[in-house]
């Protein structure tokens, strides 16, 4: 299978580029800046492409550019992805004195690029640090995965059981892309509380 990891070129979608790359899967890292995607794919041994081309030449789309530019992103590339299939791992979290929230934005960001493009999004990974993703070994914890599409969560699930040392679990349709994205407030906020690299486990699932 061919990945295609737009906006590839940050901490998520390098550490992403290598575990994918170790899988078996067959990568390409797509930028703005083609000369930004070839020089950091070739520091992975993976492939370069603009975002389109990437997009294009893909089996499954995941979009690593920061919550957001996640949206615009996916409506600026529709033509490219068709009917392709998409993983939103984007999350919006606002920043206070308080603590990390989610935003009060009533969709997940998953839902509302669900509306910006033709094929199914599928919502996950949003609890996988990229610490955590590109340290040596694969992280001990759970990979959650939410899609209304039996066929592209299947995809995503599979995929996502090849990153951790853990289990990819089936959270459900898109609609629960909404409590996933705000998850990841609360492991930032764990994080920074027990100066921790937290993940999730879930409990009682064989």
């Amino acid at each position: 299978m061919k990945v295609a990891l737009i906006g590839g070129t940050g901490s998520f979608g390098m550490a992403l580029a290598v575990r994918l790359r170790e899988a078996g899967y067959d990568v390409v890292i797509g930028s703005r800046d083609p000369e930004r995607a070839a020089t950091t794919a070739a520091e992975l041994g993976v492939s370069g492409a603009t975002n389109a081309d990437a997009a294009r030449r893909a089996d499954l789309v995941i979009l690593t550019t920061k919550a957001d530019g996640a949206v615009e992103t996916a409506r600026s590339l529709r033509d490219a992805i068709g009917t392709t299939p998409v993983l939103s791992v984007a999350a919006e979290l606002a920043f206070t004195k308080e603590g990390v929230l989610p935003t009060n934005e009533a969709t997940s960001i998953a839902r509302r690029i669900q509306d910006e493009v033709d094929g199914p999004v599928v919502a996950g990974l949003h609890s996988l640090a990229a610490s955590n993703l590109g340290a040596e070994k694969p992280p001990d914890e759970d990979a959650l995965v939410c899609g209304d599409d039996p066929e592209a969560k299947a995809a995503v699930l599979e995929l996502a059981s090849r990153l951790t040392s853990g289990r990819a679990i089936d959270c459900g349709p898109l609609a629960s892309a909404r409590a996933l994205e705000g998850l990841t407030a609360v492991i930032v906020n764990v994080n920074k509380r027990y100066k921790a690299h937290a993940g999730v486990r879930v409990t009682g699932v064989q």
